[in-house]
């Protein structure tokens, strides 16, 4: 199987609310089946593991213990017991960071797993009877919530004093950081939106299958090639038109690549109605009109969003990184390069989990232990890349695991300079059902309404509530 992708520039804007950060160059992107919200993480959402602390044997590979010479920045490891709570969605990823630190620290961290639905209002009522984990993370677009209500302890001393700050990805600091600027979380999970595009069908529609689209408008030309193959089944490409996180997490990368920001710094105003933005939502309906969408698109609320890809049913698309192995496991040989802009580079939404402490916990600097340990070398690739999830640290994207497949390159390098959006009331203005940022796409691309002014202004609605 040929898995080489034809390599770009990969530009991306600057998400400016409290102390954004940007990785000054490029080192050289699940999202969600059933119930789709942006930024959360790839898993079947309908699992429901019982709560639990870890038990099974650790790797025997678990990197040595970082306070053998430690330093400061490492916090304290004294063999305190430290709780975590995190969705079961990011299991596999927590376990395993879990089962290594355990393996390899005097302090002993006990993991607790809750179904995807109920994290939410678990964190809401352990915070109002002062009962919250030592540790927790949540979805990046939760966090600025989450922050403003006074949940995660201010680490921004902490963070600062990381020797590889500058290092780490930005989406998951920016999302966690108050207006005021103080800090307080780190990556935990990353999941990210490429463009994906099915290169036996590129063949057929006489594409080249090495080569992806390079701009929002190629994109509708390849997917309008693919289509006129006139296959039985076969559409040029699909999306969530029901589903606001699909749509939040495939369509606002092109945007930033293009140079424009999809809100305002203070997260107050929607910035949806900039030529930029207006030219994704024309292809897409040029794409509607043509006949070049998957039919159920219209309707599709994230349940089955992901399997026409799956299927071989979809020539390109916008797709979450973490399904990459499902699709090697059905068989679809897939090119992976970043989400393009009206005039080329890339960008992607930084989505998936951050990590932060509680901030009624009395163990702070040990917390802080697992914290800075999750994110050194070591473990990012040892532990991260070596299960396959997006390492944190840009420096790290061809580390020794992804160079095996270039694809998985591509991935960690546009995660290192990816976006997310940052605003209090994001989940109520992009994902919740019958948000005004369906309405808008709805409107755009399948009604021709040429509203879009109008639906932006009641995005900004919600979100300066």
């Amino acid at each position: 199987m040929t898995r080489h992708v034809r390599r770009r520039p990969v530009r991306t804007s600057r998400t400016k609310a409290g102390s954004a950060r940007l990785l000054a160059a490029l080192a050289s992107v699940s999202l969600l089946s059933a119930g789709l919200v942006a930024c959360s993480s790839t898993g079947d959402n309908t699992t429901t593991p019982t709560p639990g602390d870890t038990t099974s044997e650790a790797p025997t590979d678990a990197p040595s213990d970082p306070d053998s010479g430690a330093e400061a920045w490492e916090g304290v490891d004294d063999g305190t017991e430290l709780s975590m709570w995190t969705r079961a969605p990011l299991e596999a990823q927590a376990k395993a960071l879990v089962e290594a630190y355990n393996a390899s620290h005097q302090n002993q961290v006990k993991l607790e797993i809750f179904p995807n639905d109920d994290m939410e209002g678990k964190v809401g009522a352990a915070a109002q009877s002062g009962q919250l984990p030592d540790i927790f993370g949540g979805d990046v677009v939760r966090l600025p919530n989450w922050v403003g209500n006074g949940l995660f302890a201010d680490l921004t001393d902490k963070i600062d004093a990381l020797p590889f700050l500058d290092d780490l990805a930005p989406g998951h600091l920016n999302a966690g950081t108050s207006p005021e600027g103080a800090k307080h979380t780190l990556p935990f999970v990353i999941d990210v939106s490429v463009m994906m595009w099915n290169k036996a069908l590129y063949t057929e529609a006489g594409l080249d299958p090495e080569q992806g689209p390079t701009t929002i408008a190629e994109f509708g030309e390849h997917a309008k090639a693919i289509a006129d193959l006139g296959k039985d089944g076969v559409s040029g490409t699909y999306y969530g038109g029901d589903c606001g996180g699909c749509l939040v997490f495939t369509w606002f990368p092109t945007i930033w690549a293009s140079g424009d920001e999809v809100i305002s710094a203070d997260g107050t105003e929607s910035l949806l109605a900039s030529d930029s933005a207006k030219a994704v939502f024309d292809v897409y309906r040029d794409l509607n009109v043509s006949g070049a969408v998957g039919a159920g698109s219209r309707e599709e609320t994230g349940a089955t969003w992901v399997a026409p890809l799956q299927e071989g049913k979809v020539g390109v698309m916008p797709y979450p990184n973490t399904l990459l192995g499902a699709l090697d496991e059905a068989g679809i040989d897939v090119g992976v390069a970043p989400i393009p802009g009206v005039n080329g580079g890339g960008s992607t939404f930084l989505g998936g989990d951050a990590l932060g402490i509680a901030s009624n916990s009395d163990k702070v600097d040990q917390a802080w232990n697992f914290l800075a340990w999750m994110l050194s070398e070591e473990t990012q690739v040892q532990v991260v890349a070596k299960n396959g999830g997006v390492v944190a640290r840009g420096s790290l994207a061809s580390n020794e695991y992804a160079a095996e497949d270039p694809r998985l390159v591509t991935i960690n390098e546009v995660a290192a300079v990816g976006n997310t959006p940052v605003a209090y009331n994001f989940a109520e203005a992009f994902n919740a059902p019958n948000s005004p940022w369906v309405q808008l796409i709805r409107n755009a691309t399948f009604e021709g309404t040429g509203t879009v002014d109008a639906d932006n202004d009641a995005i900004t609605a919600i979100l300066g509530q």
